[in-house]
């Protein structure tokens, strides 16, 4: 049976009706003042879980978080870890750690003594923190970095000590507030990986707040797309990417033509719809069809599409426009599409060769083909 992404994960709780979940937000509000932080939200995360809250800066994710980790209480509504509601239960009294964007590592002291410091509080005897300290040096790979002030660290390795001081008191949860946002590019692709393989190994639960949506993608067993105070949709990063629920969703995550069009007939899990760029075919997301006449919006991402110089016999859908800018980015090309009817769309196209006898350039005129199942019609 077909699914949606190339990956089957094994780990889904949330689809299991006996499963128990760990995080629980039942109904939550956070105003301040008149402002609505986060609005009548509620959230089911499971244990062992890396969980991403993918939104804006402003749509309430942190604010979420900071509750969870006791820093703020709910204004309405109620909070349960394992089951224990978390009402009234002080931050240093529940199992949870936080990292910050800033990592808030202490200057004066070593790496050792940063790891070591909530060990030292708790009144962890020394000969049992230094194993500890130990074990978390060995584990993010710092073993020959512990008498280094933080200073003297890279980003990537103060990032790391902030992981290892977090997880050495064995949380239950640990809260990550865009964990990566001060690393450059490539050294946070490595350290999205390096995130992933440690909770693996710790068998912790992880929630991240993030608006980077490619971190969100690489590392999350669930996103949920927060806007305004709420969630907007849940679930896998295939599901939110190939499926998305409205415009809001499949516009925030990756990139995506939308096109605009009227229903003209509907059957067999597809939907045509007729706009400015003539006849489309695409797919239902829950086989509930609009009616005839209803505005509807076809949305395709770039890599979906084929580009061809003459119009595709046999295609599904196919489009004429003429090439507007192209950008070529090393592992793959875009191409912008002017339309007859004046609208822009992006094409992607794999550079799978080194040389190619006959690139397309600009002000030509191209054909965009796609199947009908390559995109989904839309109600809102």
């Amino acid at each position: 049976m077909p699914s949606l992404g190339s990956i089957r994960r094994s780990f889904t709780p949330w689809s299991d009706p006996a499963a128990k979940p760990y995080i629980s937000f039942r109904n939550v509000t956070k105003r301040f003042g008149d402002f609505t932080a986060v609005d009548n939200l509620s959230l089911d995360v499971y244990e062992r879980e890396f969980f991403s809250l993918l939104g804006p800066s402003g749509c309430g994710k942190t604010t979420l978080l900071r509750m969870l980790a006791g820093f703020e209480e709910p204004t309405e509504g109620e909070l349960y870890l394992d089951g224990q509601s978390l009402k009234g239960v002080p931050p240093h009294k529940r199992p949870v750690n936080m990292m910050f964007q800033s990592y808030a590592l202490f200057p004066h002291m070593s790496v050792a003594d940063n790891i070591a410091f909530g060990l030292k509080q708790d009144g962890m005897e020394k000969a049992a923190r230094e194993e500890r300290v130990a074990q978390m040096l060995k584990l993010v790979k710092l073993e020959e970095f512990a008498r280094r002030k933080p200073h003297q660290l890279s980003g990537g390795q103060r990032q790391r000590v902030a992981l290892a001081r977090s997880v050495a008191k064995r949380p239950k949860l640990l809260i990550l507030d865009e964990p990566l946002g001060a690393l450059d590019k490539k050294l946070r692709e490595e350290t999205q990986f390096e995130l992933m393989d440690l909770q693996q190994e710790l068998g912790l639960t992880f929630m991240i707040v993030t608006h980077d949506q490619e971190e969100a993608m690489t590392m999350s067993d669930r996103i949920a797309v927060m806007d305004r105070g709420i969630i907007v949709q849940t679930g896998t990063p295939a599901e939110i990417y190939e499926a998305p629920n409205s415009r809001y969703v499949a516009d925030f995550i990756g990139s995506v033509n939308i096109l605009e069009g009227k229903v003209a007939s509907s059957g067999d899990g597809h939907v045509t719809i007729m706009g400015g760029d003539g006849r489309i075919v695409g797919a239902l997301r829950d086989g509930k069809a609009p009616a005839n006449g209803e505005t509807a919006w076809f949305a395709i991402r770039p890599e979906k599409m084929q580009v061809s110089r003459a119009r595709p016999d046999g295609a599904d859908n196919a489009i004429e426009g003429e090439v507007w800018d192209i950008a070529y980015l090393g592992d793959m090309t875009i191409i912008n599409v002017k339309l007859e009817s004046g609208n822009v769309v992006q094409a992607a196209m794999i550079n799978r060769s080194r040389l190619v006898d006959d690139p397309i350039g600009y002000d030509e005129r191209i054909w965009l083909s796609f199947t009908a199942d390559s995109g989904l019609v839309l109600e809102r």
